[in-house]
């Protein structure tokens, strides 16, 4: 197993790992709107939701992988009402074959954040 650190997504606020290489898979922690360069969450779903998969781009390069190679992905949100903006933000990281998804409503997220995502990739 192999630990990814990279300050190009926000440092870790507890006690995991930013991602973790385990054989030919790449697994990131759940990434919330922080801007690494600031520490300051982006304020709006649609921000929220573009450092999110900024974040996630820079974990999953770190690792020498690409969203291009994410295979799974796990979605909180605060509000099912945001469903559809995030979806159109979504688009934009990925393409078909778009990975398999599980995307569900949550009571709350760390900073109190609207959205956070983890994803599996293949290196």
């Amino acid at each position: 197993m192999k630990t990814i650190a990279t300050d190009k997504a926000p440092a870790a606020i507890g006690p995991y790992s930013q991602a973790q290489v385990i054989g030919n898979l790449v697994f990131t922690s759940g990434q919330i709107g922080i801007d690494p360069a600031t520490g300051l969450l982006a304020e709006g779903v649609e921000a929220q939701a573009n450092q999110v998969f900024k974040n996630l781009t820079a974990l999953l390069e770190a690792a020498g992988s690409g969203m291009n190679k994410v295979v799974k992905t796990t979605v909180f949100i605060k509000d099912m009402n945001d469903f559809g903006k995030i979806n159109e933000i979504y688009a934009q990281y990925f393409t078909e074959p778009f990975p398999a998804r599980s995307c569900v409503e949550v009571a709350r997220l760390p900073k109190d954040t609207l959205i956070e995502c983890e994803v599996i990739a293949e290196l």
